[in-house]
């Protein structure tokens, strides 16, 4: 029986997008190790600020691993993940309908990074039942220009992908962003309906491991700025 021979577009075609999404990845991770430098120059900017400060309210940075990276300031924890993998943005998605993807359909590849919110004392006290949110995505190209969507002033002044270019002056600025954003989104008190009956076990178990719930809004998912209690 006579081999099938692939087509001359198949191995180049493959290649091509294979050395594309290579690309994308190394401009992603770079645009992470930055993040993680920033946030190590932010916490040795706080200590030193407020060294001789008597009161003691915590900003560390923890670097997690490769892609992982923690900042830690006083309630909060912000964790930041970088995904290994390439995305394209959907064709319904606002950015595809751009000149700027027209021009360059290889433009609509990106590296992610994600920046999730959770309580302090939910890692503190191991309650696993926690819930955290998502507060913003930030999606990088080839070029390394970014789109972010997120939450109010995390996703609302960085939505410009044609324009904006990742730089460390950029980073800074969304991760101030991401901090205030932080520090304004309060813990709200559960609703009475979800909270007044218990079953025996919860009560007899410690608070860390108690099913009641604790997390800012209720729900670890990522909704628009309208669906919050303000």
């Amino acid at each position: 029986m006579m081999d099938i021979l692939p087509s001359d577009e198949l191995f180049p075609g493959l290649r091509k997008k294979a050395a594309l999404k290579q690309e994308v990845y190394r401009s992603t991770l770079e645009t992470f190790r930055t993040l993680k430098s920033v946030l190590a120059e932010m916490a040795e900017e706080y200590r030193q600020k407020f060294r001789n400060d008597p009161l003691q309210i915590p900003f560390e940075y923890h670097d997690k691993g490769e892609f992982d990276a923690e900042l830690r300031f006083g309630g909060d924890i912000l964790i930041f993940t970088m995904h290994t993998n390439i995305f394209e943005f959907s064709r319904d998605h606002e950015v595809m309908k751009t000149q700027y993807i027209n021009e360059d359909s290889s433009r609509s590849y990106c590296g992610i990074i994600m920046i999730f919110n959770f309580l302090a004392d939910s890692f503190k006290y191991n309650r696993l039942n926690d819930l955290g949110y998502m507060i913003g995505r930030i999606f990088l190209n080839k070029d390394n220009h970014y789109f972010i969507e997120g939450k109010r002033e995390v996703g609302q002044l960085y939505n410009n992908f044609q324009s904006s270019v990742i730089t460390r002056e950029s980073v800074r600025l969304i991760l101030e962003s991401a901090i205030r954003y932080t520090c304004n989104f309060d813990l709200l008190t559960p609703p009475y309906e979800a909270m007044k009956m218990v079953t025996v076990a919860d009560i007899q178990s410690s608070l860390d491991n108690m099913k009641m719930t604790t997390g800012k809004r209720l729900g670890f998912r990522f909704i628009n700025d309208s669906d919050d209690i303000s």
